[in-house]
């Protein structure tokens, strides 16, 4: 059922930004392409700044993934609402994401640096 998920490890180091400020920086980011859209970014938990988010009451449920609980970015001047994502417990073939975050593209700057 995940044979169209392909997770690799991301090339170089990776950064997100949210409100002026890193809120994380990784060489050990994952990457995880679809067949179809953009590959998404994943960073470990221990590479983001975990004290700025906060957990939403947001979750949602993917048949390929499985149960994503979203974070809520707490910036110096504003909260940005789930603004990422993760997966405590990812179905089976997709275990590297567990203790990943991945973000909104359209909340956050997820670039490579």
């Amino acid at each position: 059922m995940t044979d169209h998920i392909k997770i690799k490890k991301a090339e170089g180091k990776w950064t997100v930004r949210a409100g002026g400020a890193v809120l994380g920086e990784s060489r050990e980011a994952l990457e995880v392409q679809e067949s179809k859209g953009s590959a998404v970014i994943y960073f470990p938990k221990n590479d983001v700044a975990m004290a700025f988010l906060e957990a939403s009451d947001t979750v949602t449920t993917c048949p390929y993934r499985g149960e994503a609980a979203h974070y809520s970015i707490h910036t110096k001047s504003t909260i940005i609402e789930d603004a990422g994502w993760s997966y405590s417990s990812p179905v089976e073939d997709l275990d590297a994401l567990k203790d990943h975050m991945a973000f909104y593209g359209d909340k956050v700057t997820v670039a490579r640096t």
